[in-house]
């Protein structure tokens, strides 16, 4: 009797997934809501007379587990990188004709494209494995992200298990955002809560998936798009994009309603128009589309840039727009000492959003646009997201309108400005300058580069005002009782930083690189600088013909790397992070050869000597192959503390089990 219940709650977890995905996905359901409540009761029923038969793809399991202290960091086997933006279609044409060239020269053929909807929401990857879904991740840096799978998982276009086929690993990329008929419907139910109302899907969307109770996460109603592939083993993929996303839907996801081809830059810029045409139509939220070389092969040899593929691009829709009266212009100093002018608004909402300051980026931009102090001025939301002033109403002008001077000696500190003969930026030339220091100590902190909890811009102001620290180096001999006084601080909150200050000292070389704000090297640059040099003494050492002979590091980012190393100032700072405990992880491989050629690895638990990440990486070195699950494929299972279940799978099929001390030894034998 129990195996015929075990088999009547399999067919149900298979006939209400199925209506599930026949409602949220395609939209067209075939039952009644009340037939379908009645399907999910009776399975509930079921499941909770004989939870030993509870499937994890059950749809009763979208919502579980407790509360969450923190989301946990995933790095991504695939990076998740941004795209280059076309802000028309004569930069779209730009980019076939770009693509083109390319492909003639490397023999490649002659390239048709593929262009979706740009969803405006939050990039995910979702991970299953044997079919299941077991994991997802922000995009985060592009390179690690949050673990959001509890949150993931409530969400019912989202589905628990793959239709149809169980590879080893398929990761999904899409986007998790609000249908706008669900986002208003959400915000009157918010509203009439007395809570206050969302002021974008976006940024609810964001939100929503950064609750730590998933159960929160549950009450929105969020949707997923699928729009590409991270890494699959398990599943032969077809060659082109177009029929990617056919068998992305196929496998339960939903997909741009776009998804056209278009063989020539007269057809992508019509597409363009016809989309561009129908955004307000849409029941989503775009900012664009998506145009992406069709065939694999030919994005294989286009490649990549340092920050984007060549074979993709993000063609932007006009932006967001609305008149404001401009109040004031007032500077913003940055880390790097450059003054930024920014706009005082009178606040108007602007695409969902109330801005009451834009950008207004340099004095040759205020001047060739002609703005002044009280114009009635057009506020853009330039690629939906950064406010800027793109225009001045000059008709509406009275007399009363005031001209801009630009500052000829820093407004914070009163040293005299410098605009290089290359650049459209004034410059700070005061290197103790305390907005640049402040600046610079909020980006040593954020959450990609040392990612100090709790150190927000209120209380590095007060640390510089109290003159506790000048430098980021004396963040770490802060003392708790020294903090403690501060305003809104006391003795917990001091501890808590003194912690968190403990906490950031572990860290990756790229991380290190990124948090030291030398200009021109973002994120991407950081980890390419970090991978050709390995170690923080090798950085520390190279020269300016090191940096060019990077492929990716050109004349403007090799001369300021080594300007910044050059500094003494800065070699001393450096030199009293480390001796103040900074312990940066070494991403050079000192050995590499094929020792592990043609062998399939599994890492399960915690490692101590490295985390899974580097052991990955020293695996891949010796050319082994690392996976996400056990299977007849894998050779070896590498187990650090609290190893799981794949343990149990890897003694069932016979693989050898390896502890961290076995697995190094196997390194060693080259």
């Amino acid at each position: 009797m129990t195996e015929a219940y075990k088999a009547e709650i399999a067919k149900l977890v298979t006939e209400v997934n199925d209506h599930a995905y026949r409602y949220y996905v395609l939209s067209s359901p075939v039952i009644s809501d009340a037939a379908y409540d009645r399907l999910y009761r009776t399975l509930e029923a079921l499941e909770q007379e004989h939870p030993e038969y509870i499937l994890p793809e059950s749809p009763t399991q979208r919502v579980g587990g407790a509360p969450l202290a923190a989301f946990e960091s995933v790095a991504h086997s695939v990076p998740m990188l941004s795209l280059s933006n076309a802000m028309d279609s004569a930069e779209l044409e730009e980019f076939v004709a770009r693509t083109e060239r390319f492909l003639a020269k490397e023999g490649g053929g002659n390239p048709a494209f593929s262009v979706e909807y740009k969803f405006d929401g939050v990039a995910v990857s979702l991970r299953y494995e044997e079919g299941l879904l077991v994991q997802a991740a922000t995009r985060g840096d592009g390179s690690t992200g949050e673990d959001v799978t509890q949150n993931i998982r409530t969400i019912e276009s989202i589905p628990l298990k793959l239709r149809n086929v169980t590879p080893a690993v398929f990761e999904v990329r899409g986007e998790v955002l609000f249908l706008l008929s669900d986002f208003e419907r959400y915000n009157a139910e918010r509203i009439q809560q007395r809570l206050e109302p969302f002021a974008n899907p976006r940024n609810a969307s964001s939100g929503s998936l950064r609750q730590l109770d998933p159960a929160e996460t549950a009450k929105r109603p969020l949707t997923f798009f699928a729009y590409g592939v991270g890494v699959v083993d398990g599943l032969e993929l077809p060659a082109s994009n177009i029929e990617r996303m056919a068998l992305i839907a196929e496998l339960g996801f939903r997909v741009s309603p776009l998804l056209r081809e278009a063989s020539s830059a007269t057809v992508l810029k019509q597409v363009y128009a016809e989309a561009e045409a129908s955004r307000g139509t849409l029941p989503f939220e775009v900012d664009g589309v998506v145009v992406k070389v069709n065939a694999i092969a030919q994005q294989e040899l286009l490649g990549f840039r340092q920050r984007s593929p060549r074979w993709a691009i993000a063609g932007k829709f006009a932006a967001s727009e609305e008149h404001t009266t401009l109040l004031d212009i007032q500077i913003q100093v940055g880390r790097t000492g450059a003054l930024t002018p920014v706009a005082i608004l009178e606040p108007v909402q602007v695409g969902g959003v109330m801005v009451s300051r834009a950008t207004l980026h340099n004095e040759d931009e205020i001047q060739r646009k002609d703005i002044k102090i009280g114009d009635t001025v057009v506020v853009k939301r330039m690629g939906d997201v950064i406010p800027a002033v793109s225009a001045v109403v000059t008709a509406l002008r009275d007399g009363s309108e005031k001209v801009f001077r630009f500052p000829t000696n820093c407004p914070v500190c009163a040293a005299p400005v410098l605009k290089e003969a290359d650049e459209a930026v004034y410059r700070c030339t005061n290197r103790s300058c305390p907005a640049r220091l402040e600046q610079r100590v909020m980006h040593f902190a954020s959450r990609n580069a040392a990612d100090i909890d709790g150190l927000g811009s209120k209380l590095v102001t007060l640390l510089l005002d109290s003159k506790l620290i000048t430098s980021i180096a004396d963040l770490y001999e802060l003392r708790a009782e020294v903090v403690a006084p501060l305003p809104r601080m006391g003795d917990t909150s001091a501890d808590n930083l003194i912690k968190a200050l403990e906490k950031s000292k572990h860290i990756s070389l790229s991380r290190f690189i990124y948090a030291l704000g030398i200009r021109h090297v973002g994120e991407r640059t950081a980890q390419v600088l970090a991978q050709a040099f390995g170690d923080l003494a090798t950085f520390r050492k190279c020269s300016y013909e090191d940096l060019l002979a990077i492929n990716e590091v050109g004349e403007g980012t090799a001369e300021a790397v080594v300007t910044f190393l050059e500094d003494p100032d800065e070699q001393e700072q450096l030199g009293r992070l480390i001796e103040l405990g900074f312990v940066i992880t070494h991403t050079a491989e000192t050995k590499t050869g094929d020792l592990l050629a043609g062998k399939n690895f599994v890492l399960t638990g915690t490692l101590e000597t490295f985390s899974r990440s580097e052991a990955k990486k020293r695996i891949e070195a010796l050319a082994g192959k690392v996976t996400g699950s056990v299977s007849n494929k894998t050779d070896y299972v590498v187990a650090g503390t609290d190893p799981g279940s794949k343990i149990s799978r890897a003694e069932a099929l016979g693989v050898t089990v390896l502890t961290e001390q076995e697995f190094l030894a196997l390194l060693e034998r080259e």
